[in-house]
C-alpha cells in the first residue's frame, strides 16, 4: 500500500531521505498565483457533472457490494475464518468510503459542479451518512485554507510552539509513548475534534462543531449548522433502530467498523499533509496566504492514492486552487510543479513509515537560533 502509486511517474524524481528532509524555500516566492494558474491547462478548471457523480456512483457500487459479501456469506464460513473476515471487510470498505468522504469534501469546496446547491445536498447526504456534519466542517476547513501554515489562525493540526508543551510530553516521546499517542490520535482524533475541537486552533471560549453558537461559526453559518445536526441525528437515529432490528453487533460489525477506519484515515491523510520536517510554519509578523498554501506535502500512498480520489498525491495543488475537481488534480500538479520549484514538496516514504517518523521527529516548532526571521517555526523534537 505505501509504494507505488504516483512513484511510477516519470515526471516523479526518487529523492533520498536526506533530500525529502531538506527544508523547503520559506522566503516570498519569485511567481504568483497568478502565474502558477496560467500553467495549467484551461480544461482543469472545469467541473462535470457527470464525471462527478461517476466517482459517486462507482464507490456506492463498491460499498454495496461489499456490504452483500459480509452480510451474505460471511456466516457461511468456518468459525474461525470469521474473526479474519470481518476485519478485512472493514479496512476494505473503510477505504471504499474514506473515498466517499472525499466527494464531500470536494462538495464542500464546490469543487463537484456549477451548482453549490447540488454541491451542498451531495456533500450533506455523504457526509451525513458518515455521521459528519456537512456545513460545520465546511465552514471550519475553509479557514483552515484560508489561514494554512498560520500558527495564529489556522484551524486543524496547529503544532504547539516549544514553550506550550505540556509537562508530559517528555514523557511521551518514546516508542511506547508515540504508539499510545497515535492509537488515540487515529482512533480518538476526529470525533475529538469535531466535538471540542483538539488539535484545532484555541478559542476565547468552548468551541465545538455540533454548536451553532460556537465561536467558530458568524451569525449567517448559523442555520447550516442546526442543518447539519439534524443529519447526523437522522443517520443516528437510522442505526439505532437497526441496532434495536438487527442487534448492535451486526451495527456495529458492518457499520461502525469500517466507520473507524475512515476516521483514523481522515486523520492520518490531514496529519501527514501538513506536518513534515521539511515544512515551515509562521506567526502573524511572517505570514502570507501563498506561503502557507504551499507550505503542505504530496504523500504517496500507492493504491490508495486512487481509492482516495488524489487527495493524498495532489494536496499542494488541492491548497492552491481548492475548486478544482480531483480528476483534473493530477494533471494540474505536473503542470505547477516547473513553476514551484523548491517550493513544491512531495515525499514518497511509505506512509506508515512516515507516520512514525513524523511522530518522533516533529514534536513542536520553533524560530532556529540566532535566525533574524524570528516569524519562521521549524518542527523539532529535542524536548
Amino acid at each position: 500500500m505505501g509504494a507505488g502509486g504516483r512513484m511510477s511517474d516519470p515526471h516523479v524524481a526518487k529523492k533520498s531521505e536526506s533530500d525529502v528532509l531538506k527544508r523547503v524555500p520559506y522566503s516570498k516566492p519569485p511567481f504568483t498565483l497568478s502565474q502558477i494558474k496560467k500553467a495549467i491547462p484551461p480544461h482543469c478548471f472545469k467541473r462535470s457533472i457527470p464525471h462527478s457523480f461517476s466517482y459517486v456512483v462507482f464507490d456506492l457500487t463498491i460499498a454495496s457490494l461489499f456490504y452483500y459479501v459480509a452480510t451474505n456469506y460471511f456466516h457461511l464460513l468456518p468459525h474461525p475464518l470469521s474473526y479474519l473476515a470481518w476485519p478485512i471487510y472493514w479496512v476494505f470498505q473503510g477505504c471504499i468510503l474514506t473515498g466517499v468522504w472525499v466527494i464531500a469534501h470536494e462538495c464542500g469546496h464546490h469543487a463537484f459542479s456549477d451548482y453549490q446547491w447540488l454541491d451542498d445536498t451531495v456533500g450533506l447526504v455523504l457526509h451525513s451518512a458518515l455521521l459528519v456534519p456537512y456545513f460545520s466542517w465546511k465552514y471550519s476547513h475553509r479557514r483552515h485554507h484560508s489561514n494554512t501554515g498560520s500558527l495564529d489562525r489556522d484551524e486543524v493540526f496547529v503544532p504547539k510552539k516549544k514553550s506550550s508543551m505540556q509537562w508530559f510530553s517528555k514523557y511521551l516521546n518514546n516508542p511506547l509513548g508515540r504508539v499510545l499517542t497515535l492509537t488515540i490520535t487515529l482512533g480518538l482524533g476526529w470525533p475529538l475534534y469535531l466535538a471540542f475541537n483538539v488539535s484545532g486552533r484555541p478559542y476565547d471560549r468552548f468551541a465545538c462543531h455540533y454548536n451553532p453558537h460556537g465561536p467558530i461559526y458568524s451569525d449567517r453559518e448559523r442555520i447550516q449548522i442546526y442543518i447539519s445536526d439534524a443529519g447526523v441525528l437522522a443517520v443516528s437515529y437510522v442505526l439505532i433502530r437497526l441496532a434495536a432490528a438487527k442487534g448492535l453487533a451486526w451495527v456495529l460489525a458492518v457499520y461502525g467498523g469500517p466507520l473507524l477506519v475512515v476516521n483514523a484515515f481522515l486523520v492520518l491523510i490531514t496529519y501527514l499533509q501538513h506536518t513534515h520536517p521539511s515544512l515551515p510554519h509562521y506567526d502573524l509578523s511572517e505570514w502570507d496566504w501563498l506561503r502557507g498554501a504551499l507550505a503542505t506535502v504530496d504523500r504517496d500512498y500507492g493504491i490508495l492514492n486512487k481509492v482516495f480520489h488524489n487527495i493524498t498525491d495532489t494536496h499542494v495543488a488541492h491548497h492552491l486552487f481548492s475548486t478544482m475537481p480531483h480528476y483534473h488534480a493530477m494533471e494540474a500538479t505536473k503542470a505547477i510543479k516547473p513553476i514551484l520549484g523548491e517550493y513544491y514538496q512531495f515525499d514518497g516514504t511509505p506512509f506508515i513509515k512516515a507516520m512514525w517518523r513524523e511522530a518522533k521527529e516533529c514534536i513542536y516548532v520553533e524560530p532556529d537560533a540566532g535566525d533574524k526571521n524570528k516569524g519562521v517555526f521549524w518542527y523539532n523534537n529535542k524536548l
